[in-house]
Parts: C-alpha cells; structure tokens; sequence
C-alpha cells in the first residue's frame, strides 16, 4: 500500500477511526470463545484492504462482462488453484459473498422450487439454509430433516437413511452450525447414493480442520461442498464451494448470474493469502492444537459437572446445556462477555426454551489457539466459565458483579502474554 490507511481514515473520520481502534483493543484484552470467529492474519487483512475493491468482475477468468480484467483474472485463478491444491477438489467457485449464498447455490444447481431436501434440524445443530422453516430453504423447497439422539446427542444415520428412503430427497445435507462431533461423510454418502440424492457437506466450521488433517474430509464422498473462509480456515469472510467435475458448471452458472453480481475481489486476494497460509506445515499444527484444545477444555468442564451435548467434543466445537446449573444460556453469555470470556448463547437438543432463551452455551478453541494458547490456558479457562457461570445462577448480584470483575483483571493479564494475530503483528 502506498499510503497509510488508518492515517487516511483517522483525518476523513475519526468517529469511525476510533470504533476500530476500540474493537482492536476489545479483541486483544477478550477471550474470543465463540467457535464461528477467528483472527486473521496480518497479510489477510492487508489484502482484503486494497484497491481490489474498486473493480467490478461479473463473470469468470477469461469470460467476464468488463474491461480492464487482466490481474483480476490473475487473482481468481490463483484462489481457485490453491483451493483445488489444498481440499483435492476438481473443480471450486471462491465467489460467494458468503456461507448462506454458497448453500442457496447448491440448491439453485441442482434442485426446483418444491423439491423435497434435507438437512439437519436447526435446533439440533443445523444451519438455517439446510431447510429450516424461517429460512427461503424452508420455503422455497419442501424440507424434511433428521435430529440427534435424545440418549447420545448424535446423529443416528440409521434414522438418516429411514428418512430419506421414506421422503426421497432431492439433495441431502450433512454439516452443520452446532455439532461437536466428527461427520461420517462416508455414511452420508451411502445413505444420498441408495436414494439417488445429490450429497453436500457443509463444512464452513471444520473446512481448517479439514485441510489441516484433524477432521476427514469430505472430498471423494460429497458431490458439493460449501463453506465460508473464515471460521477454523482464518481467512477472510467469504466462502466456497468445492465440486466434482460433474457438478462444476451448474454450480458456477448458480452462482453467477443465478444468485450474484460481481464478485468482491478485494475478499478473493484474502482468502487466496489465508489459503496460501493453509498451505504451510504450521497449519496442521495449528489445526492438531484447536482439538487439543477442545478436548481439555471438554474434560475441564465435564470434571466441574457441566453438562455437555454428546459427552464431549471431537472438534472445536463445545455444546453445554446449562439446565443443571440452574441458569439459562443468555444470562450466562452476558455474564461471561462482563468478565472477558465471549461466548453466545444457543439451542440444545430437545430444549424446552425459546431460541433467543436458549438453555445452552457454544464455544470453542480455534480464536484462543491462534493466539498461540495451549492447554494449560484451557484449563484456566474452563475454571473461569464455572465460576462466572456458578455466580450468574445466584441470586446475590453484588457477589456475581465481584466474580466478574475479579476474571475480568485474570483475562486481562492472560491476553496480555498471547499476542493476538492481525493486531499485534
């Protein structure tokens, strides 16, 4: 860059200026806990703040619908080559603005108003796009969905396959926003082939621990997969899907012109940077240490008598149903958020409350791994969570106003031994 840019925009604005200061500062002194978020690095933001933003890019390399698209071009093909390298896939579309819009376009390639699809319950872990009745999916197309087991909180693929050879979908849908444990792609893929269904994994939680060798991949078993470029891939807010050679131009043609304009360029350098970065030995590392992670942390909150959805986790991602604890998901986020320790608030299995009052937690480890935190901080952290968490089922407000602030100071000095990637350098 030829200029500096937050000098620029601290002299055109420094309202905004200081709101992301403010944020820079929140995101270095909290605990990012929350299993979707993630840093970037240095290289990523620099990318996705660049001149690229100012090109229009209708169309594909080689076949677009303006001038001047030479290092466009370029660009886009070097982020669909690393993404071909780097999940094995034959063919990937790195233009969706987002996660959502990848899995409409799945459903555009392939699918017709009225189809029957299906997908995961929401409230059992499912993503809103997977047929969910307050999503167009839900809508648009008539969707059946699988749970989990109220006895294990899994997916029962035996109940999987009574569904889908009763409904016959068109598309089937395995992946999702809340499930803590590994996804048999394999059996998916058994159950989608003896029903003639198109199979999509949606990975957009676990695609880092996908191409870092911590979870299986669903290459060689889905005919379509999605997923966002942030999340466990530390990349910047986008998403991609990954398809056989088969389903390459339905795909491609859904995508544009079936759902989006032009492309946002400036976000394909950042994703070809962090697909560049996931390319490194480091990143397996990485990935091995975001399950690690989870895994104690699991263990630290089982031994303080959390309850967790599944019994633990085989990924990232932690599910606890605070209904023992004798308090709600909300009320405990909003306490956990005062003392440093940022979760969100989330649907269990089989709960009994509203959605936006939801009995349960999700947390997770990819944010805490990336500052370079280990298990010992796991430790630390699920200590922290019992006792703020204890404090906000009380009723005594002065002793739950103490206890936050007390982790607050802790989480204070503990971030500030971890510096935090894309801030600090």
């Amino acid at each position: 860059m030829t200029t500096n840019a937050r000098a620029a925009l601290q002299s055109a604005d420094p309202e905004v200026a200081a709101l992301i200061t403010a944020e820079e500062e929140r995101q270095q002194q909290t605990l990012k806990l929350i299993p979707s978020e993630n840093y970037v690095s240095a290289a990523v933001l620099e990318a996705t703040g660049t001149v690229l933003t100012n090109k229009y890019s209708e169309g594909y390399p080689g076949r677009r619908y303006y001038e001047g698209q030479q290092v466009i071009d370029q660009l886009e093909t070097l982020a669909v080559e690393r993404a071909k390298a780097l999940f094995g896939a034959d063919h990937a579309n790195v233009q969706p603005y987002s996660g959502s819009p990848a899995n409409l376009a799945a459903y555009l390639a392939v699918a017709s108003a009225g189809d029957t699809v299906m997908g995961m319950s929401l409230p059992m872990g499912g993503h809103l796009t997977h047929g969910w009745k307050v999503s167009a999916t839900g809508t648009w197309f008539r969707a059946v969905q699988y749970d989990v087991r109220r006895d294990t909180g899994r997916i029962d693929l035996d109940q999987v396959r009574e569904l889908a050879l009763a409904e016959r979908p068109k598309l089937i849908f395995c992946g999702g926003t809340a499930i803590p444990r590994t996804i048999d792609f394999a059996g998916f893929a058994a159950v989608a082939q003896e029903v003639g269904a198109v199979l999509v994994a949606d990975i957009a939680h676990i695609a880092g621990l996908v191409v870092g060798g911590a979870h299986p991949t669903p290459i060689g078993h889905a005919d379509i997969v999605t997923t966002t470029t942030h999340k466990t891939l530390r990349g910047p807010r986008g998403a991609m899907i990954l398809t056989t050679e088969e389903y390459a131009k339905p795909i491609d043609k859904a995508v544009f012109p079936g759902l989006q304009g032009g492309p946002h360029n400036h976000t394909t350098a950042g994703i070809a940077v962090a697909l560049g970065e996931a390319a490194q030995p480091e990143f397996k590392d990485y990935a091995h240490q975001v399950v690690a992670n989870a895994a104690v942390l699991a263990d630290e909150l089982l031994a303080r008598g959390f309850d967790l959805v599944s019994g633990g986790t085989d990924n990232h991602l932690i599910l606890i149903d605070l209904t023992s604890k004798g308090v709600a998901g909300k009320p405990a986020a909003k306490a956990l958020d005062l003392a440093g320790l940022e979760t969100n608030y989330n649907t269990v299995p089989y709960d009994p409350r509203k959605p936006f009052d939801p009995s349960g937690l999700r947390l997770g480890t990819p944010a805490l791994t990336s500052r370079g935190m280990g298990e010992p901080e796991m430790r630390e952290v699920g200590r922290w969570l019992d006792e703020v968490v204890a404090a906000a089922a009380g009723s005594d407000s002065d002793e739950l106003d103490a206890v936050v602030a007390r982790v607050r100071g802790e989480v204070t000095e503990l971030t500030g031994r971890f510096p935090t990637p894309g801030v600090d350098g």
